[in-house]
């Protein structure tokens, strides 16, 4: 069975299906900010619905991240490095990426295992 959590006419914010959790993309809450907290405020955006959905960071499979312009890897890593729980990395791909709005700096997609 596919489950679709708040869904529009583009998107589901959250499919669940076989003990799969997919979200959408993510992005910040507030994009006149730098670099850091668009990554901060994605990332508690991630927790928030991967809470509703019955899981957590710890059970993340993997992530796409997209970054508007890759000099801000380093910066985002950080706040990466500080939210990832230890020994529970997902599996990662991060790449350069024209942005839907261009004052958005970072976005993320996520796949995570029900809890």
């Amino acid at each position: 069975m596919i489950e679709r959590i708040d869904v529009n006419q583009r998107t589901s914010r959250i499919v669940k299906h076989n003990g799969t959790i997919y979200l959408c993309g993510q992005v910040c809450k507030d994009a006149s900010q730098g670099i850091k907290e668009q990554t901060e405020s994605t990332l508690e955006k991630v927790d928030d619905l991967l809470k509703q959905a019955g899981s957590d960071r710890q059970h993340i499979l993997s992530a796409t991240i997209y970054l508007k312009d890759m000099k801000d890897f380093a910066e985002m890593n950080k706040v990466w490095d500080s939210w990832a729980p230890e020994s529970h990395a997902p599996a990662r791909a991060c790449v350069e990426a024209a942005m839907a709005r261009d004052a958005l700096l970072f976005e993320i997609s996520v796949v995570a295992a029900e809890v």
